[in-house]
């Protein structure tokens, strides 16, 4: 099985198991705080014929009973409304931040909610029955935090399935990453025998044809194969940074490129008068512009064209923008096409724009995005370094 199906195998499990957790949550606290609602209406019944029966008192009534009924209730808000519906009691409800009219004006607009919400006993204090109560109360502390601990459990459990998600994204593009790095390095060790062997054979060929005017070109060719493993050797390595010249690195791609493209493509440059320099490896660097030029020539094809180098320089940064006019990378795709496997090509691996951004962005601490595309008209990618 595939790494990637067992990626998204996990995240269904992790998701299902997030989900079946919430809903057991919210079974079992709806059922608790059905049973412990049911309680407390049953206590403020209790509540309700304890203030009855002390309105009602007279010298035979055991009083200690009652009071000490009416005192137990510690937890559950109170407010008793009179029959003209006016607040007459309140207990266990936050009144210190009004004044007294305030607080009983409050009270009246709460126990008249409550009645709406059906959270009431109703309970008489006369013998004829014409004079009556309403004993008004709300769900209690406990009741409240119950009922929003199963989306508090929720929260931390999605919480828990997206950091895992995130610690097997980061695994697999660490593994990807050491896979690159491996078959880099194993590629330049072994273009490094037969390169040795092309550089011997090419002086002796020197020397036995020192005035064949081919020799020069194909030793140029030999110390690129030579250049190109010494960039692979470097890749998953730090690699070490000097102050080099941007002009020099432009001036290099013009001239590879100059060779090796049709002459239907004209490649240009626009430097400073002035050398720009920064700290960077001018092998790897230099490898980063070829790249996005050798793109620039698909995007162009046969049809002809121009790749612009451009370069400038601000106090902090320099800059450098490759430019073409090239059919221009569609909207839907800007944003992919620095993402490893990602490429419109029929040949081709979409390795190099994602090696391109690691290049720039993790060993020179710069940044390398699209700065602008049009289909049709071209494209033109920017690369910033600091100085």
């Amino acid at each position: 099985m595939k790494w990637t199906d067992r990626i998204r195998q996990v995240k269904i499990i992790l998701v299902l198991a997030a989900l079946a957790i919430a809903v057991a949550s919210l079974v079992v606290s709806h059922y608790l705080v059905r049973d412990l609602s049911a309680e407390e209406h049953n206590k403020m019944e209790v509540w309700a014929e304890a203030v009855r029966s002390l309105s009602m008192a007279d010298e035979n009534t055991d009083l200690g009973l009652v009071l000490k009924v009416i005192d137990e209730n510690h937890t559950i808000p109170v407010v008793v409304l009179d029959s003209s519906m006016q607040a007459v009691i309140v207990r266990n409800v936050d009144m210190s931040a009004v004044d007294m009219a305030d607080s009983l004006a409050q009270a009246t607009t709460l126990g008249r909610r409550w009645i709406d919400e059906d959270k009431f006993v109703k309970i008489t204090i006369s013998e004829d029955s014409t004079d009556f109560q309403y004993i008004c109360y709300d769900d209690s502390s406990m009741i409240r935090r119950l009922s929003r601990w199963p989306y508090v459990q929720l929260g931390i459990v999605m919480i828990f399935v997206v950091i895992a998600i995130f610690a097997l994204l980061t695994s697999k593009k660490a593994e990807q990453n050491k896979v690159w790095v491996g078959l880099s390095k194993e590629t330049a060790h072994q273009l490094g025998t037969p390169i040795s062997s092309l550089m011997a054979w090419t002086e002796i060929l020197k020397e036995t044809y020192p005035d064949d005017d081919l020799l020069p070109e194909m030793d140029k060719d030999v110390r690129r194969l030579q250049l190109i493993a010494d960039r692979f050797s470097k890749i998953g390595s730090l690699p070490e940074l000097k102050p080099s010249s941007l002009n020099t690195v432009v001036d290099h791609v013009i001239e590879y490129m100059d060779r090796r493209t049709s002459s239907k493509i004209l490649m240009q440059k626009e430097l400073p008068d002035h050398d720009i320099i920064v700290p960077i490896n001018a092998s790897l660097f230099e490898w980063v512009i070829e790249n996005l030029s050798k793109n620039a020539v698909d995007a162009i094809g046969g049809e002809g064209g121009s790749i612009t180098l451009h370069l400038e320089e601000t106090e902090t940064r320099a800059i450098i923008d490759v430019k073409d006019t090239g059919k221009g990378i569609p909207t839907k795709d800007i944003k992919n096409v620095f993402r490893p496997g990602f490429t419109t090509k029929k040949r081709g691996w979409g390795l190099g724009l994602s090696l391109a951004r690691r290049i720039v962005e993790e060993y020179h601490k710069g940044s390398i995005y699209v700065k602008s595309s049009e289909q049709g008209k071209g494209t033109t990618f920017r690369i910033e370094l600091r100085k």
